[in-house]
């Protein structure tokens, strides 16, 4: 691993602040969701525990998209794009291609994160992608990942947890849950 979210989320934004707002959405696409996320790894291997977390604007669907990182005074500190054609990561290092959104997830989190799934996690349903079965409550389960809607409501909260070793926990506060 190269390169771990806090290089994402600490890096020095300045090269980058010239992208840090986005355009407006086209017609007909979706404004972007908004929010704060933590990821949080246990620790493994001899490996200390990680917890990261930011500001994120997500945008687009699993097959094309974009993740953008912001520190907290707003500026972009990383951007992740997606299409068929591959994933690209754009942060102070430079900008790294990658084959798919997979491998640029564990690229910058050192462990497997359905980034793919997750504009649709974040809009409170499974990602169509994959099977999922209803959980116990409000949720899923999927991809090995138990998603928990149940403070989507009223929160916009959504809590996703990886219990097979490391342990991962993804949360994301999203700004609504419009």
């Amino acid at each position: 691993m190269t390169l771990a979210l806090p290089a994402l989320l600490l890096a020095t934004a300045a090269a980058l602040s010239a992208c840090a707002s986005l355009p407006p959405p086209a017609v007909g696409e979706a404004p972007p969701r908004t929010g704060r996320l933590l990821v949080r790894v246990e620790a493994r291997d001899g490996a200390p525990a990680q917890q990261h977390s930011g500001a994120f604007e997500l945008r687009g669907s699993a097959e094309q998209g974009q993740l953008r990182l912001l520190s907290p005074l707003g500026t972009q500190v990383a951007l992740a794009r997606w299409s068929p054609a591959g994933a690209e990561l754009v942060d102070a290092s430079g900008t790294r291609r990658f084959d798919d959104l997979d491998a640029l997830a564990f690229e910058a989190l050192g462990e497997a994160v359905p980034l793919g799934a997750l504009p649709d996690w974040l809009a409170a349903r499974p990602w169509p992608g994959a099977p999922s079965v209803n959980g116990p409550g409000d949720g899923f389960t999927q991809l090995g990942w138990t998603v928990d809607l149940s403070r989507f409501a009223a929160d916009a909260l959504i809590e996703a947890r990886r219990a097979a070793p490391p342990a991962v926990l993804l949360r994301a506060k999203l700004d609504s849950a419009v």
